[in-house]
């Protein structure tokens, strides 16, 4: 995410100033080169495996039945969101980072810009609303269940644009243009301190926050139902009472009294042990399967959480601190490149996180593989 210009020397300024003088020789002009060719290779792939990775989520949810939830409509926005990352933004990226010099003019630049603020900021907005929809889904599952529909979500990923580019807009209207053989930086102009705060603190710090106690509330609520009892007609049951049978055999009795009927209490051990058993075996498979999908969407999501505050972090914190301090802070400008392509990463770790985590995510996009292969 491109958004400040820090006035610093470019990394490889150094470098092409001494390629323009004759003292450099040939082989130190070979390894440069080899190292700028090795970067955009490197850079490349991660471009591409981005673009990939999210093209296979997208197709794997259009294509499978099973994920056609308002859920995953909210990861497969996010998919397309990191998808037009891998597009619009990380290609231009890859030549301005290794050149360190802007040749595409003022009209591609603005566009960059734009493409990169928006899409960057609402690929994290979206971890947020796909947070929130878990938050309410696990804390008032009978009541959201009737309100979680495909339009709901759709409400939810078109707020997630307009704050984005909400957030992306307000630099286009104080840039000053620059001829096209001027313009040798591409950025927003840090001048606008209260910009600079704005912009991050709606990209990130409250998204970040947010984040954080939706993920907390998350946690305790799904360790709740995890360790809750089961429950049968209203009233809980231990695993051991329905193994034992201490508060099942009169209801299973009267029932079956009922059946022959019977007026007064019979007993009737097989019918109590039959159904005992299926009551007990029944109960705890569901329990076991509900905790098993608890634990998993509950790991996936803080894996998810961790992976990015690691990416956006440093960039953030680096975006923020040293337009304020300005000439009272020294950073190497290759840190903030490599802070950058960071934060970018975070658009191919999403996707692969919900192929290895999501177990249905996994067995469809297994089974996506599988069909390639055949064909």
């Amino acid at each position: 995410m491109e958004y400040y210009n820090f006035s610093f020397d470019p990394p490889f300024q150094l470098i092409s100033d001494s390629m323009n003088t004759s003292d450099i020789t040939t082989e130190e002009h070979s390894t440069l080169l080899g190292l700028k060719i090795i970067l955009s290779l490197f850079l490349s792939v991660i471009t591409l495996a981005t673009l990939l990775s999210n093209i296979f989520v997208i197709i794997t949810i259009f294509i499978t039945r099973k994920l056609h939830t308002p859920a995953n409509y909210l990861i497969g926005s996010l998919a397309f969101t990191d998808l037009l990352v891998s597009i619009l933004v990380m290609p231009i990226s890859i030549a301005y980072t290794v050149t360190q010099t802007w040749a595409f003019g003022q009209i591609i630049c603005d566009i960059w810009l734009l493409s990169d603020i928006t899409c960057c900021t609402a690929s994290i907005l979206h971890l947020c609303v796909i947070a929130l929809d878990r938050y309410w889904a696990i804390t008032d599952a009978l009541e959201y269940s009737k309100h979680r529909t495909a339009k709901r979500a759709a409400v939810m990923i078109s707020v997630v644009w307009v704050i984005s580019i909400c957030i992306s807009m307000p630099p286009l209207f104080w840039r000053q243009a620059k001829a096209y053989d001027e313009l040798t930086v591409c950025s927003v102009n840090t001048d606008q301190i209260s910009y600079t705060i704005y912009s991050t603190c709606g990209a990130f710090y409250i998204p970040t926050v947010l984040l954080i106690l939706l993920y907390g509330k998350i946690y305790i609520a799904a360790r709740s139902r995890i360790l809750k009892p089961p429950s049968i007609y209203g009233k809980r049951f231990t695993t051991a009472q329905l193994i034992t049978g201490s508060t099942g055999s009169s209801f299973c009795s009267v029932n079956a009294n009922a059946h022959i009927g019977h007026t007064h209490t019979v007993e009737t051990p097989v019918c109590i042990n039959h159904i005992k058993i299926k009551l007990a075996d029944s109960i705890i498979e569901r329990k076991r399967l509900s905790v098993a999908r608890e634990r998993k969407a509950t790991k996936t999501l803080g894996i998810i959480l961790g992976a990015f505050i690691v990416c956006w972090l440093p960039f953030f914190v680096v975006s923020l601190v040293l337009p304020i301090c300005r000439d009272s802070c020294w950073f190497h400008p290759l840190l903030f490149d490599f802070f950058t392509w960071l934060g970018y990463l975070n658009s191919l770790v999403n996707p692969v996180i919900y192929t290895v985590f999501n177990e249905d995510f996994k067995k469809a996009f297994q089974k996506l593989i599988r069909l390639k292969n055949i064909s």
